[in-house]
């Protein structure tokens, strides 16, 4: 699947204002992770387990 096929969304938290935002995008195989700011740059991939750990890794340090 390319890039461009992928169905991108910002977090909820994210402002337009902001200016350090990244996209996501899901398939059943990978989480696709990249820059809001530069689309057009390489996106990171992460298995499901590793963006599980990370989600709850972000959430800990919020708190």
């Amino acid at each position: 699947m390319s890039t461009a096929q992928l169905a991108w969304f910002k977090s909820s938290h994210s402002t337009d204002q902001g200016d350090s935002c990244v996209e996501v995008a899901a398939t059943p195989a990978t989480i696709h992770v990249r820059d809001s700011k530069d689309t057009t740059r390489p996106h990171l991939g992460l298995g499901p387990s590793a963006w599980a750990a990370f989600v709850s890794y972000a959430a800990a340090q919020a708190d």
